[in-house]
């Protein structure tokens, strides 16, 4: 196993990687939430905060070989539900015409004070 680090994406506020590469070809990421890549909360509603949670997505399953189009689960963290529609909105047309599984719930709240926190699960494609 490998772990993970980008500096394109913010450093894990614990003891976890940003993500973990097995020797099988797949990759675990940790959830990303709304923080730029110096660690800073991006403030603003849940399309903001979604979109900079694809942008750590992103840079991490860059950094571990894969991709967007690499993954087949996605769990995603809301602390508000009503939201639904519009990170939906981001996911899908982050996602384009793949559709990974995908778990959504509800939690009391996030690191940060965040509104979003999403995992993945993908294969390495490279």
């Amino acid at each position: 196993m490998q772990s993970i680090l980008t500096p394109n994406a913010p450093r894990a506020i614990g003891p976890y990687s940003q993500a973990i590469a097995s020797d099988e070809g797949w990759l675990f990421t940790s959830g990303q939430i709304p923080l730029d890549a110096d660690g800073n909360r991006r403030d603003g509603d849940i399309a903001v905060q979604t979109e900079q949670v694809f942008e750590n997505l992103e840079a991490i399953l860059d950094a571990g070989g894969s991709a967007l189009a690499g993954v087949v689960k996605v769990t995603v963290f809301m602390t508000d539900l009503g939201e639904f529609a519009a990170m939906n909105e981001i996911f899908a047309r982050r996602f384009g015409d793949h559709r990974p599984a995908r778990s959504t719930v509800q939690v009391a709240a996030l690191p940060t004070g965040a509104r979003i926190e999403i995992e993945a699960i993908a294969r390495r494609l490279r």
